[in-house]
């Protein structure tokens, strides 16, 4: 194949990239169906969590980010990526806190947002696909460490491990998770994990401006759950 061809065909695979980027920057992403909802814990799990209590995550409340670090510009910086559209149930009983379960934990992608217009536009269209995956979900499997028994007041830590879904893609991840029933019938607490994104099929588009982003992501969640029943 002649040079100057292969030249032609460089430059027209660097156009349609650098045409697809701009397009991602700049398309308007899709936007959240509709507020957060959590989804109903089994009825089989809430009759073995001792007295039966059910908890929800109140997303006015509580909080989902990520954390990822990249070099902008020559200078180090810290990307974060924020949502209060996070929902799910707990069914546990104070006294016997060792049998509570989990329901799934469901966060709107589609409204994570940084501190900049035009990465979350490449987020929302191209990392992450939110107009074909809405949600990011985490389905704990089994629970790990929990006490006996807590009081209110009483802070106590455990991990989650269970299915976490990105874009469409399924991967066992574990959850650090600290608790602290602060009423009889409220729970504040945290869960934090870390991950490489490249294992759930993410990648980071390549910008001029940005000279590389760490391969590691941090995902963490705040959050504050009240008694419904």
């Amino acid at each position: 194949m002649p040079v100057k061809t292969i030249v032609s065909l460089l430059l027209l695979a660097v156009v349609g990239v650098m045409a697809a980027l701009g397009y991602a920057a700049l398309k308007p992403p899709a936007q959240a169906s509709g507020p957060i909802e959590a989804a109903p814990i089994e009825q089989a799990a809430v009759g073995t969590a001792g007295s039966g209590a059910v908890f929800e995550i109140d997303p006015n409340g509580s909080s989902a980010r990520f954390v990822v670090d990249e070099v902008l510009r020559g200078s180090p910086k810290t990307v974060i990526g924020t949502t209060n559209q996070v929902a799910g149930q707990i069914a546990a009983d104070l006294n016997d806190i060792d049998a509570a379960h989990v329901g799934p934990i469901t966060i709107n992608a589609r409204t994570l947002a940084t501190d900049d217009g035009s990465r979350n536009r490449m987020l929302q269209n191209q990392i992450l696909q939110t107009d074909k995956n809405e949600y990011i979900t985490f389905t704990p499997k089994r629970i790990v460490g929990l006490p006996d028994s807590v009081t209110v007041g009483q802070q106590f830590t455990f991990q989650m491990v269970g299915d976490l879904t990105i874009r469409g893609m399924s991967r066992e991840a574990t959850f650090d998770v600290s608790v602290t029933p602060t009423a009889s019938d409220t729970l504040e607490g945290t869960a934090a994990t870390t991950i490489r994104y490249a294992d759930w099929g993410v990648s980071i588009p390549k910008v001029p401006a940005v000279a590389g982003v760490a391969d590691d992501v941090s995902l963490q969640l705040d959050f504050v759950a009240a008694r419904t029943a």
